[in-house]
């Protein structure tokens, strides 16, 4: 059996891969700026089958790793523009780094909603060289299971 060499977790997680195989696709469409299918995604892996939804609401947190994302930019973009360009009282340049930030960030958030999805999976299952011979991993219920209804009146007959 050859051995496969272990895919690198930065480059795995810029191009939004599965953190479980690093080799399947997290995102049915690779265009993050194609609006209407910015998040649509697999309900698995096709790689390895790892189920991206962990658990109902799972992607709630990832407005936290969102807001990280965007303050880290931003602080990055003041330090360039202070190294660059300067900060002065005498004009504007403080508002022009404000309102050229705003319009960065948002012609941004397409690709960093995607990141923060990206990074926040990969805070919660970690990569499996062995991804094929391994189960999947999985929390206490599954969101399939969660949203199908039992019937419990015939279950008293």
């Amino acid at each position: 059996m050859p051995v496969q060499e272990k895919p690198n977790y930065i480059w795995s997680l810029l191009t939004m891969k599965c953190p479980r195989c690093r080799r399947g696709p997290m995102f049915t469409q690779s265009n993050a700026w194609r609006l209407k299918e910015t998040l649509k995604m697999p309900g698995k892996c096709p790689e390895c089958g790892q189920p991206f939804e962990l658990e109902v609401g799972f992607w709630y947190g990832t407005g936290y790793v969102s807001y990280a994302l965007s303050f880290a930019l931003s602080v990055a973009t003041f330090l360039a523009w202070w190294a660059l360009i300067g900060f002065s009282t005498e004009d504007h340049r403080f508002f022009w780094w404000m309102g050229l930030n705003a319009v960065f960030l948002v012609l941004l958030q397409p690709w960093l909603m995607r990141l923060s999805r990206v990074m926040y999976l990969y805070f919660f299952v970690p990569y499996d060289p062995n991804y094929r011979w391994t189960r999947v991993k999985k929390f206490d219920y599954e969101t399939d299971s969660y949203y199908k209804k039992e019937d419990k009146d015939n279950s008293d007959q």
